[in-house]
């Protein structure tokens, strides 16, 4: 122990001698020291003093110090040590500019700041360079309260008249967001250049204000300054925003006086702005004069056909890009995937998939995750699911685009399972993934999965934002609890248009017609959703009539609609048959250049057909420049709902040579219309059709199949299919019952209805009519009796008029005609029409002249002109001997 503090002491005693020689060192030559002090002295821990050499420290509050120290440094700092240019400091302006953009370079703002701030308290005036680095540090990290600081600090140097640093202020300021600022800064300087003149448009331009900005560059051509190439660019861009047509001709016409026409930027961003100004001719013009085309000219004219709904003409551009031999790029296979995805076009979509494979960028995560979001829009989930498995990386968007597709496709259970395996991997859902998750169970009404997702969005911090609060209040709301919905609306830190759009129609939904108004009413800013969320408010509750009348009071307000307007209304005509105004809003939708919105053009061919036009739904349909999926199937269903069975699968034949895939919607319908006209072989390749598109896994396709197969009599083909079938519904198991009770098959529909409740599936009243009517076509008495009685006490299913009539027809066909009468007289309702002419049809069938007599008197106490009754009474005579 003794050795040890002895060791010790020896250690202390070496470190006091060597400090001393340090500071002797030190005093005697300081040029070989580092001066922390003021520059690079992070914490107490690190030295005053650093030696160039060896790196030893030195503190002046050091407690090894040896007791000299203080008095020396007392007299050299209040002397020569603070002027002495033997110590330098660690940061001449190189030294200060190379640290200051590693730490802004870091997101370390406060630090290089503070920096910044010391040099200035040593009256080392910064150079313009370190205050340009600050403020574009400040500017990519949307640092706007330390850019306000560094402002300050300009401004105390006496810097702030310096056009450079002026125009950099002004940049700053509008990649933070602020433009007010920006604007402030662009007023207050003493002159202006074209790079000033630049930022402010750009800053305005950015903001969404092309307005501005274009009357910007107005006063700059004023002020006799002009414009660069620059500048034309973002004038041109701001005239694409705000599809100012005029003035970006007058642009070209200024860039052709400039002579800078020729130059491939500038033809660029003519096509682009041509193209969002609908003038996609022009557009063409400019891209056929250009004499120099490189990647992004081919995109942004590729790009120009996609937005004005020109596909084809897209894809034939993307082949003449080939054939020219630029290499397309992944945001020119961006640009035609969505194309295919809008307008359906799987064929095109798969041939740019090969493509894609062979200019090896299958693995770009933006294309696969453009992929994905192609083969969803397209129907084809499997094949979207098969690029998602197969992507080396999958970043958030890739798990939304699928998660997304699963909810377009209407598989909302997917959608949640992929969620739950997105978490468990360690991938972090953001607002979108959120908002689609919520649409989801807002569209399935599945309240307890939006709850969890309530509780995940809490924890991830996300339900501060304004649209994931709007989604909230929507899912609520379409849920039914509306209690909830108007919690998370009151709670909301920010609410926009949007999140009071919400609750209005919410209340809507709910019937609460009189909330939704007086919310409405209460509005201080109301738009276009504002007005389509309480007209379709009238319409849901069928007041379509009402909602019409809204639609004027808009117009008259100055208030125009929008495509979801329309949709809305178009509707509620439709619910009313309302022909002559669908017919004046048809009108209105071509004046305000809407006729060709895919989704309200689907809309008008579906208020026509269910007015009872078909001629002018298909006028509608054939003049539409873009038909997706929907369109295909609303004109399909108008064929098929008007008995129009060979019309409609011509039009499916004419749908698919165009390339559009057919999804599960469109195949039930089909499947239908074949069910109907009893049509076996168009439903034979119908079913190889569904097959190979991949839709044989869905439910509601697979139950189709079935109740086809079950209508044409091949019962055994019905059988296979539903043995098939991965997911099987209660109407899965209904269309199987009621197939073979129409075949007679009374014991196997018995059969069926035990393998349903053994499946843990809870029969419905329609399972019951089906199984019921089963037991009477096959002269199953007790147990049709059986199943009758424990309807209500097995399942809660309570007996509805169609279980009554099958129970009569039941005792009827077996003959038991006093039984069935009595059954009707203890009926707990009114029976009617359907139940004494079943009585009637039996008293026929078995010559029972009494009881066939009540039931027709009973039946013409209720319809004294239904024929039918007579002819079953007069055959019942016939049957007997009698005259009626």
């Amino acid at each position: 122990m003794v050795n040890c503090q002895q060791q010790e002491r020896g250690r202390s005693s070496d470190s006091i001698v060597r400090m001393e020689q340090l500071w002797q060192e030190f005093f005697s030559d300081p040029s070989q020291w580092w001066d922390n002090r003021f520059i690079n002295k992070k914490s107490s821990n690190y030295p005053d003093f650093e030696h160039k050499s060896t790196h030893e420290g030195l503190w002046i509050d050091g407690w090894l110090n040896p007791p000299w120290i203080e008095g020396k440094m007392a007299i050299i700092t209040s002397g020569q040590l603070q002027s002495d240019a033997r110590i330098r400091s660690r940061a001449p302006d190189s030294f200060c500019n190379d640290n200051l953009s590693k730490l802004c370079q870091e997101g370390r703002l406060k630090e290089a700041l503070h920096v910044l701030e010391l040099m200035l308290k040593q009256n080392t005036q910064a150079p313009i360079n370190t205050y340009v680095v600050l403020l574009k540090g400040c500017a990519k990290r949307k640092a706007l309260a330390e850019a306000k600081q560094v402002h300050t600090l300009i401004i105390q140097s006496g810097l702030d008249s310096d056009i450079f640093l002026g125009n950099t202020l002004v940049d700053m300021y509008a990649k933070c967001g602020s433009v007010l600022n920006a604007r402030k800064v662009f007023n207050t300087m003493p002159q202006h250049n074209v790079f000033s003149w630049t930022a402010i448009i750009s800053a305005y331009a950015d903001h969404g204000q092309g307005e501005e900005a274009i009357n910007l560059f107005q006063q700059m051509q004023q002020t006799g300054i002009a414009p660069d190439k620059v500048t034309f660019v973002v004038v041109l861009k701001a005239c694409a925003r705000t599809a100012a047509l005029e003035q970006g001709k007058q642009l070209h016409s200024d860039i052709i006086k400039c002579g800078i026409e020729s130059d491939v930027v500038i033809g660029n961003t003519l096509i682009n702005m041509y193209a969002k100004c609908d003038c996609i001719k022009h557009a063409r013009q400019v891209f056929n004069k250009m004499s120099e085309r490189n990647v992004v000219s081919w995109n942004a004219m590729i790009a120009g056909y996609a937005q004005n709904g020109l596909g084809k003409e897209g894809l034939g551009l993307y082949e003449q890009m080939k054939q020219a031999g630029v290499q397309p790029n992944n945001v020119t296979y961006g640009i035609l995937l969505k194309s295919c995805a809008s307008s359906a076009a799987l064929n095109h979509g798969k041939q740019l998939h090969s493509d894609i494979i062979r200019s090896g960028f299958e693995p770009d995560v933006v294309v696969g995750n453009t992929l994905v979001d192609m083969y969803a829009k397209c129907g084809c989930l499997e094949d979207a699911r098969q690029v998602f498995n197969k992507m080396i990386e999958k970043d958030v968007v890739s798990w939304s685009a699928m998660i997304a597709g699963y909810v377009q496709n209407g598989l909302g259970k997917e959608a949640l399972a992929l969620y739950e395996q997105m978490k468990n991997e360690g991938v972090q859902p953001n607002s979108v993934t959120y908002v689609i998750l919520l649409t989801s169970c807002a569209s399935i009404a599945g309240l307890e999965q939006g709850k969890q997702l309530h509780s995940d969005i809490i924890r991830s911090c996300c339900e501060s934002d304004v649209i994931v609060g709007n989604a909230l209040v929507d899912m609520y709301a379409k849920c039914g609890c509306i209690e909830h919905a108007r919690k998370v609306f009151n709670e909301m830190i920010e609410r926009d248009v949007v999140s009071w759009n919400s609750m209005i129609a919410g209340y809507a939904k709910c019937g609460c017609i009189d909330d939704a108004l007086e919310l409405f009413n209460n509005m201080n800013e109301r738009n276009v959703v504002s007005w389509s969320a309480i007209i379709a408010g009238y319409a849901q509750n069928g007041l379509g009539e009402e909602a019409l009348a809204l639609y004027d009071q808009m117009k008259q307000e100055g208030v125009l609609p929008n495509n979801v307007t329309y949709v809305i209304l178009l509707n509620a005509c439709a619910s009313i048959a309302a022909v002559k105004r669908g017919k004046q809003l048809h009108t209105d939708i071509i004046r305000s250049g809407f006729q060709q919105d895919v989704t309200v053009g689907n809309t008008l061919v579906d208020m026509y057909v269910k007015c009872g036009c078909i001629e002018h739904a298909h006028e509608v349909f054939n003049n539409m420049n873009e038909r997706d999926v929907v369109s295909w199937s609303t004109m399909i269903a108008a064929y098929a709902q008007n008995g129009l069975g060979k019309e409609a699968m011509s039009l499916y034949e004419q749908m698919r040579q165009e390339g559009v895939q057919p999804n599960s919607v469109t195949y039930v319908i089909l499947l239908k219309t074949c069910a109907s006209n009893l049509a076996l072989e168009w439903g034979r390749q119908l079913h190889l059709d569904v097959i190979r598109s991949g839709c044989k896994s869905d439910v509601s396709v697979g139950t189709t199949l079935v109740d086809m197969y079950a209508k044409c009599g091949c019962i055994e083909h019905a059988c296979r299919v539903f043995n098939n079938m991965h997911e099987r519904d209660v109407l899965s198991w209904n269309v199987m019952i009621s197939g073979h009770a129409q075949q007679g098959l009374g014991r196997e529909a018995l059969t069926l209805l035990e393998g349903m409740q053994s499946e843990g599936m809870i029969p419905n009243a329609i399972t019951y009519v089906s199984v019921l009517s089963a037991c009477s076509h096959c002269g199953l008495v007790d147990e049709g009796r059986h199943l009758f009685d424990s309807m209500f006490e097995d399942y809660g299913v309570i007996p509805t008029m169609d279980h009554y009539a099958c129970i009569v027809d039941l005792l009827g066909r077996a003959g038991c005609l006093a039984d069935a009468e009595d059954f009707i007289n203890r009926m707990p309702m009114q029976p009617n029409v359907v139940v004494w002419r079943t009585l009637l049809g039996a008293a026929q069938h078995h010559g029972h002249v009494e009881i066939g007599r009540h039931a027709f008197d009973c039946v013409m106490k209720v319809e004294p002109e239904n024929d039918a009754a007579y002819v079953l009474l007069s055959n019942t005579y016939a049957a007997v001997g009698q005259d009626g």
